[in-house]
């Protein structure tokens, strides 16, 4: 199915809603009457299931959570659905997607390292049925809007090879909101915005979140409310860079700080964009029969503007402010409405619960790490769920002070490593910043500011919490309680022993975009993958053949492994 374009009868649907005052207010439309709080009968069929998810939303960066910042449709979204507030996601942008494409901890897809960088050959695992996939085989018409971010080498990686019928967003995970520029490293530049397969240059200028809410509305005004939709919108927003129109700065002008007037100002046009969506719902008629869930995708960065205040860390840390998800339902099929959920949900989940809204089904032989909490959100039911592996990721910096004898014999305590098991939650190895860093207020942020609470030791490679007791992680239990220590560290190994070998391969020089028009795109196929393998496979045997051959092979090797290690730690460190 391809890509929407061009002057149609779809334009002319929707023209009056493109034409719309986004910087009114007073345009939310009220739409239908809303369901009450009764249960709503059995739809006629399968639920049109939109999923919005934003990026590097903060815990605090929602009106509902008492933020600065304004966000009126995510709060009253929320306060008509379900808000789930034990809910987790991935610190990080591409694991946090791979978990909600394929159901699947990263320790099962190979991508537990870091995030899939534009020149590495590297993708979401084409082996793994994605969720798109699955509702193609129940029925529904997918399409995805905005941020990829799961690789692009080959042609397979790509959205619409991946079960999405049409796409129109970035495959990297910077991009500039106006003209869709990223760079992976000087000189290394490229443009990034596609709509299908083919390089969509003349969409460039306009700003990013109203492109991508417009092309939603393109979506549900050419397709039939009678037929089931899957719409996945993965907003840019609220990701650097800090870019924003002007109209939405100007609400935050008295914000002394420059970095969060910007991203609040992103946070309320974002928060608009959702708004329209939700509208549009209502005007084609999907919204009776709809379930909308809205999902961070990770903690926010607060360097850069964002908060997760009262919660410990920022994004890429396995603190709760890397780990703790916005995320709410809101859907007139809920049974049990405006109320917050405290069942325990990880992104994996939505998987199951999804195909299982949809109609089809799920088995062991899918391999997947996720429930269907469905009855748990509609019902307000237990959840299935009772722990949640955070990662186990071997190739993060290892902790000077971690040991397998710190671990019991039990656990190397040096591998950056998270788990929860019931009320308690694990860290081993270097869990990432652990700062509680109050709501950016101030107009500059001098060394005092940064030093108000800072993890108290850095001499330790264990920390054991009850998350149910202390969500804030203030009180560090490991050392009166060796025992849960000891049982969850039993708990890692025991999920250590199903990894599979982590895949993050050196960037590749053909990926660079000069060879590529001046855009990011796949640069490799299948017979280039095998030529690398059998390459590998001709050194090895190189290397074994000659004493002398081997020495003068072993010092490339070494330059090599160099290299390979430096960049795991500079890609790691710039998340």
């Amino acid at each position: 199915m391809h890509a929407l374009s061009g002057f149609s009868l779809v334009s002319l649907l929707s023209l009056g809603y493109l034409s719309w005052d986004w910087a009114k207010p007073g345009l939310v439309a009220d739409g239908p009457a809303e369901a009450g709080d009764q249960p709503s009968a059995a739809p006629p069929q399968p639920p049109h299931i939109i999923f919005i998810l934003t990026d590097d939303q903060g815990y605090h960066d929602v009106g509902y959570h008492g933020s600065d910042i304004e966000t009126p449709t995510l709060d009253r979204l929320a306060a008509e659905g379900v808000k789930l507030e034990n809910y987790y996601i991935q610190p990080i942008c591409t694991p946090s997607r791979s978990q909600l494409l394929t159901g699947r901890y990263q320790i099962h897809t190979g991508l537990q390292h870091s995030i899939i960088r534009p020149r590495q050959p590297n993708c979401l695992p084409l082996d793994q049925v994605t969720l798109p996939q699955k509702l193609q085989e129940a029925g529904y018409s997918t399409h995805m809007v905005g941020k990829w971010h799961l690789g692009f080498y080959r042609k397979e990686c790509l959205p619409t090879r991946r079960g999405f019928d049409t796409f129109l967003g970035s495959l990297t995970g910077n991009v500039d909101y106006y003209t869709y520029d990223n760079c992976d490293g000087p000189g290394v530049c490229g443009f990034d915005l596609h709509e299908g397969e083919s390089v969509a240059w003349g969409l460039s200028g306009q700003y990013s979140t109203k492109l991508y809410a417009q092309r939603a509305s393109h979506i549900l005004a050419s397709h039939s409310p009678q037929n089931p939709l899957f719409l996945y919108v993965a907003f840019q927003a609220v990701h650097t860079p800090l870019q924003s129109p002007r109209e939405y700065l100007y609400r935050y002008r008295a914000m002394g700080n420059v970095a969060r007037r910007k991203y609040a100002a992103m946070v309320t046009c974002m928060d608009e964009a959702v708004r329209n969506i939700t509208w549009a719902l209502k005007r084609y008629g999907f919204y009776n029969n709809s379930v909308i869930i809205f999902s961070s995708d990770n903690g926010g960065q607060t360097f850069s503007g964002g908060s997760n205040w009262p919660l410990r860390g920022r994004k890429g840390t396995y603190w709760e402010g890397g780990v703790r998800g916005l995320g709410f339902v809101h859907s007139p099929l809920l049974k049990k409405k405006r109320r917050t959920s405290r069942a325990l949900v990880h992104i994996t989940d939505w998987y199951p619960t999804l195909v299982g809204l949809a109609g089809g089904t799920t088995s062991a032989a899918d391999g997947l790490d996720g429930y269907d909490v469905w009855p748990a959100i509609s019902e307000g039911r237990a959840s299935p769920r009772t722990e949640i592996l955070h990662n186990i990721d071997p190739l993060y910096n290892h902790a000077r002070h971690g040991s397998l004898e710190g671990g019991f014999g039990i656990w190397n305590t040096a591998v950056q490593a998270a788990i929860r098991v019931g009320e308690w939650k694990l860290l081993t190895g270097d869990p990432g910043y652990g700062d509680w860093i109050p709501p950016q207020t101030l107009a500059s942020f001098p060394g005092s500011w940064w030093n108000l609470e800072r993890m108290a030791s850095i001499r330790q490679a264990v920390w054991l919490f009850n998350i149910s007791a202390d969500p804030y992680e203030r009180e560090d239990l490991a050392g009166q309680r060796p025992d849960v220590v000891r049982t969850l560290l039993a708990r890692l190994a025991d999920y250590n022993r199903t990894a599979i070998p982590v895949r993050y391969p050196a960037a590749n020089p053909r990926a660079h975009p000069d060879f590529n028009g001046g855009a990011w795109g796949p640069w490799a196929s299948e017979e280039d993958e095998e030529e690398e393998e059998e390459e590998e496979e001709e050194e090895g045997r190189a290397r074994s053949f000659s004493r002398g051959r081997r020495k003068k092979k072993c010092k490339i090797c070494k330059l090599r492994s160099f290299f390979r290690k430096l960049n795991t730690r500079l890609m790691s460190h710039r998340i």
